[in-house]
C-alpha cells in the first residue's frame, strides 16, 4: 500500500512529504471540522462505520490534535 500511496502522491504533484499515515490525520481533521462520519467513512474506504469511529476516540485525547500536516510549511 505504501508504494501505491507514494505513486499517487507523485502523480498528484504534492510537494510535501506524505505517507499513508497522513490519510488518518486528514480523516481526524475532517471530523474535527464537522464533516459527517459517513462521508469520512466513504472517503477512507471503510466498509464498517466502527472502523471510522476510531478517529472520534483519537479526537477526544488531550494533545491528539494539532495542525494538519498539509498546513505546516
Amino acid at each position: 500500500m505504501q508504494r501505491q500511496f507514494k505513486l499517487a502522491v507523485r502523480k498528484a504533484a504534492i510537494p510535501k512529504p506524505a505517507t499513508s499515515h497522513c490519510t488518518h490525520c486528514v480523516a481526524t481533521h475532517l471530523l474535527q471540522s464537522g464533516t459527517d462520519i459517513r462521508t469520512v467513512q466513504d472517503l477512507m474506504g471503510h466498509t464498517r462505520v466502527e472502523t471510522t469511529m476510531i478517529y472520534l476516540h483519537v479526537m477526544q485525547r488531550p494533545g491528539a490534535g494539532g495542525p494538519s500536516p498539509l498546513d505546516i510549511p
